[in-house]
């Protein structure tokens, strides 16, 4: 991209990030748009520590980044004698934590044993402790819904769900361990017919995506994770968390969206979506997405 539209870029999400009152929802904003980005991570943090708006953010809670959810209060701490959240070697259910995959804003996802009625490795994400407000659970679920009505080759599938002795939702995926689809092309040095053989694939399965009637809204390589089965590399799409139906809702329960909430990792964004401007996006938007992608990919850069 040139500098005028990374400047451009930088004002955009320097202007979002401020609306988060909570350090751990500016980080979790901050990690989303600027994936894939690391200069321009750099260059926001930077506007934020000269506007003087960094000493007044550090003072709020981490409830506060969830100013539009309408009954926050219905969070308190946990018991002294109960963990802050789940550590290696803690079983949830009948899945063992063996270690962590990776941790957002809201949740964690670790690697986890099951022990009945299968043996087996699986993928488990649950919601932090301290971050479960109704709008986050219900985000939570929408993910969950919208994985669960998944049956594609190319997405990573759920296989069970439940929740922890404090009510925290969780749920169980098939495990996916891969690298970036960019990163598996380039360190492989795929052919341009073998690089478009895997992107091709995962066009099929964000179409078995939108036949289901879902938006994934941040198709992104960090998103496209490709492991080998019997040799043979196959992208999986995942991480369904800010996806949306094109038509009513995942689940019964209200997702609150602020008008103007930034939502998903601008690099990547159709326009319309950038643009904040409270008007729905549809499947366009998920293959404007693609297009940036697929220059990625081929181009091996932004």
């Amino acid at each position: 991209m040139d500098r005028a539209k990374d400047s451009e870029l930088e004002k955009s999400i320097f202007a979002a990030a401020q609306r988060y009152d909570s350090t751990a929802a500016r980080e979790a904003y901050l990690d989303r748009a600027c994936a894939e980005r690391p200069e321009l991570r750099r260059a926001v943090e930077e506007l934020l520590r000269t506007s003087g708006d960094v000493g007044t953010f550090l003072e709020h809670s981490p409830l506060s980044a969830f100013p539009h959810d309408p009954a926050p209060t219905d969070w308190s701490p946990p018991p002294s004698n109960v963990r802050a959240n789940e550590g290696i070697g803690q079983t949830l259910g009948r899945y063992k934590l063996l270690e962590k995959l990776g941790e957002g804003g809201c949740g964690v996802v670790y690697v986890a044993e099951q022990s009945e009625p299968v043996r087996r490795r699986v993928a488990l994400k649950v919601i932090k402790l301290g971050m479960d407000t109704k709008s986050v659970v219900a985000r939570f679920e929408a993910e969950r819904q919208a994985l669960a009505m998944m049956d594609h080759p190319n997405i990573a599938k759920v296989l069970d769900a439940g929740a922890t002795e404090q009510g925290r939702p969780y749920f169980v995926m098939e495990l996916v361990r891969g690298i970036k689809i960019t990163d598996y092309c380039d360190q492989n040095q795929l052919s341009t017919k073998n690089r478009l053989v895997l992107f091709i694939k995962v066009c099929q399965a964000v179409q078995h995506a939108h036949q289901k009637g879902i938006i994934h809204r941040d198709i992104k390589p960090s998103n496209i994770l490709v492991t080998l089965h019997d040799g043979v590399p196959v992208p999986k799409v995942i991480d369904f968390g800010i996806a949306k139906a094109t038509e009513g809702r995942l689940t019964d329960a209200t997702v609150y969206t602020q008008l103007h909430q930034f939502i998903g990792t601008p690099a990547y964004m159709s326009p319309e979506q950038a643009e904040m401007s409270g008007l729905d996006i549809d499947t366009r938007s998920d293959i404007y997405s693609l297009g940036v992608l697929i220059y990625q990919i081929f181009c091996q850069r932004l």
